[in-house]
């Protein structure tokens, strides 16, 4: 009777309790789970059922020798004392991989190439010529693991990581690795369901992992079959015979597996993720076996005759501004399982557990696994039957919206308004903003009003989890194109501060001017809605006069200004990101804008190139048609109001923050301790007869008349709130200035 040989078989953190109990199944002996993976023993056939069956193993080592671990010197004298030839000939390529850590050897390269030296000389020494190095694709690979005083030296038996199965095409991004997937449906209770003829759709497969995964499965394909390779194919010790009849086996059942295959369904939003999905299938010989289907997660139905198991992967969210995204997708996920999958089983791997009660299911069972070095939940539930499920609720935030679009549509057709306000908290439950973009698709902004601290944040969630299903279902929207935000008082720019990188821009049209907003990367889109009236009262008084924007943000109301035929406009702001964008506004409606640096005060310097390319310049009245500025606008209104030859304006536009304290900005801004200041200072700048719009949103504002002594103030909000924003309070607050001698009427 032969000694069976050691083997050990490594796997992701949280995964090793599964390898044991399919290792046991294989007819391992000796199991012992450790962290990061089992040791076990057997014949050596059994470490070949372990590289060509295993769903979960990362890797099959044969360990080949543990010694104590003093320094880099000590592990090259270990290394060489291993007699090399007799595992693998000379012409073989090999490769050393390092593992783990220990005190005594810190660099982990330094010690492979030990290692690598160790091997080399030891060929050397005793045939005179040296094995080459492939790093990328060795025919062995010698496996170094750290482990603080110890090391241990093993031969890759699978010779490369057993997650890649080779249905998927090198390089291709795949953030959940395929031996990740199979343990999350082991846990899911996949098996069974399957085996019982269950059905599995996942609502964002991304590029199709899990799906394929429960395939072969369910199948009961072994995943190594379409490998091209093993490290063991150049092991001196290998049995080519033994390795032929496994391989004969596991193909034998192969047919009969995909025949009582259940029904299996990926979709994802992603086309290009849809279509990696599908080559992957077609190299996994089970493109005729699953239905892909490209569209949104709340589209997702039941397949097949019985119930099933749902599961989905949702992104994680490690950037800010897919934080609302994520909380986005966690709900209507939630909300899909609830309405359409009663009687079903589900489960979410997620990154973000703290999001699993916007799923607004109870899970039944949680499991902590890892995503490479990201500690994640699976979280597994039960949906209730349909007729124990309780209701989704929302239908009198349904009901409103409904009621809402019927009024507003017919009004926005009517005046040429493609972009309006469709609900703005108008029930105390529901505390959400809609905006409604018809673009050359239909997009919807929410932004959810943080609930204050005597709000149970359960109840929140909820009403948020109701309101997003809603929103989809009555206005027919996908989950990609509904843009979540939460909002919650801000400090200083925070309201225009970048949250992520979508950077992707959408036209829209208002009153027959041309706007881009962008949906994804700040809280608010670039387009303030509720200024509309006061764009088109610019537009439509701005033929032949010059029009000043200060504080511009995105320049909506120079676009307007040029499209009414404006004379001149300038757009001051210190943003390069929204002169940028502004500058796209103007072009959009046929006014080409120059972009300048801040001027020096008036007469100090002449014109001139400046840094980056751009022009500096002395006087503004020698701007071109359109000028965007970049500058601080306290600094250059005060110097502009001092200075003798500063331009005159017909029309300008004064819409500051609340408050700012940006770091490019030389001192603070709180608009209801310097209104005044800055009103003066543009009254300063108006033409004869000329007029300034002034605009706040800060709740609770006082005008301070006396400090305004001596100009004609008209209180003129009621004018410029439109029917989508007719709710107490207003949502801002309007004046119409002028120097009282040259007043307008």
């Amino acid at each position: 009777m032969t000694t069976p040989l050691k083997f050990f078989a490594a796997a992701p953190k949280g995964v090793e309790p599964l390898l044991a109990d399919e290792l046991r199944g294989f007819g391992a002996a000796e199991v012992k789970e450790t962290v990061g993976g089992v040791h076990f023993a057997g014949e050596l056939a059994l470490a070949y059922r372990a590289c060509l069956w295993s769903r979960l193993a990362s890797r099959v080592l044969l360990p080949l020798k543990e010694f104590p671990l003093a320094d880099a010197d000590g592990l090259y004298k270990a290394a060489r004392e291993i007699d090399w030839p007799d595992l693998f000939a000379v012409d073989r390529t090999f490769a050393v991989e390092v593992a783990g850590r220990s005190q005594a050897v810190t660099h982990t390269h330094y010690a492979g190439l030990r290692v690598k030296d160790a091997i080399a000389d030891r060929f050397r020494r005793l045939s005179g010529a040296r094995p080459d190095v492939n790093t990328d694709a060795p025919d062995i690979r010698i496996h170094l693991h750290l482990h603080g005083d110890k090391a241990t030296l093993s031969l890759d038996l699978a010779g490369d990581s057993l997650h890649r199965r080779g249905y998927r095409q090198a390089g291709a991004n795949a953030p959940l690795k395929e031996n990740l997937a199979a343990a999350l449906l082991v846990r899911a209770g996949w098996p069974e369901i399957a085996a019982q003829g269950g059905a599995l759709p996942d609502p964002m497969c991304g590029s199709g992992t899990l799906v394929l995964e429960a395939a072969l499965m369910a199948a009961g394909i072994a995943p190594g079959l379409l490998r091209p390779r093993y490290g063991f194919e150049a092991w001196n010790d290998h049995k080519p015979k033994l390795w032929k009849e496994l391989l004969e086996e596991a193909r034998a059942g192969k047919d009969a597996g995909l025949a009582r295959l259940p029904p299996l369904a990926g979709r994802d939003i992603d086309g290009r993720a849809l279509h990696a999905a599908r080559d992957n299938a077609r190299r996994a010989g089970l493109e005729r076996h699953i239905q892909w289907t490209q569209g949104d997660l709340s589209e997702a139905r039941p397949l097949g005759e019985k119930p099933g198991l749902v599961i989905a992967n949702p992104p994680y969210g490690e950037r800010l501004g897919a934080e609302a995204e994520v909380i986005k997708l966690h709900s209507l996920l939630g909300a899909t399982l609830k309405q359409h999958f009663g009687g079903w089983r589900a489960a979410v791997f997620t990154g973000r557990p703290d999001l699993g009660e916007r799923i607004g299911l109870r899970a039944e069972k949680m499991y902590s696994l890892y995503n490479g070095p990201l500690p994640c939940k699976l979280l597994v539930f039960q949906v209730p039957a349909a007729e124990q499920a309780t209701a989704t609720g929302g239908g009198d935030f349904a009901n409103r919206l409904q009621k809402n679009l019927k009024h507003l549509s017919k009004w926005a057709r009517r005046n040429e308004i493609a972009c309006y306000r469709l609900y703005d908290a108008d029930l105390p439950d529901y505390a959400v903003a809609v905006d409604l973009y018809e673009s050359r698709e239909r997009h919807v902004h929410v932004q959810e009003y943080a609930a204050p601290k005597t709000i149970d944040p359960v109840k929140a969630e909820k009403r948020l989890r109701e309101a997003l299903s809603a929103i989809q279902q009555a206005l027919e929207v996908p989950a990609a194109r509904i843009h979540y935000k939460l909002r919650k008082p801000q400090r200083g720019s925070a309201q225009y501060e970048k949250h992520g990188e979508d950077g992707r821009l959408h036209e829209v049209a208002e009153h027959g001017c041309r706007l881009l907003v962008n949906f994804e990367d700040y809280l608010d889109t670039g387009l303030f809605l509720d200024h509309r009236p006061l764009r088109l009262r610019i537009q439509r008084e701005a033929r032949g006069k010059r029009f000043l924007n200060l504080f511009c943000y995105t320049g909506s109301a120079s676009a307007h200004a040029a499209r009414g035929g404006a004379a001149q406009t300038v757009s001051v702001d210190l943003s390069n990101t929204y002169l940028d964008w502004a500058q796209r506004n103007l072009a959009l409606n046929g006014a080409r804008a120059e972009l300048f640096e801040r001027p020096p005060p008036a007469g100090s310097e002449a014109p001139g190139a400046s840094a980056g390319g751009r022009i500096r310049m002395g006087s503004p009245a020698r701007l071109p048609p359109h000028a965007l500025l970049r500058a601080d606008c306290l600094e250059w209104l005060r110097e502009q109001a001092q200075a003798r030859n500063a331009a005159r304006f017909d029309l300008i536009l004064l819409d500051p923050p609340t408050f700012s304290n940006s770091k490019r900005m030389d001192e603070t801004l709180d608009i209801q301790r310097d209104h005044a200041e800055l009103i003066r200072h543009c009254a300063a700048l108006l033409a004869p007869g000329g007029t300034l719009y002034f605009s706040t949103n800060r709740r609770g504002f006082k005008l301070d008349e006396a400090a305004l002594a001596g100009l004609e103030v008209k209180d003129i909000t009621a004018q410029t709130v439109d029917e989508d924003f007719r709710r107490p309070p207003p949502p801002h607050r309007c004046w119409r200035i002028g120097r009282a001698e040259a007043a307008a009427p």
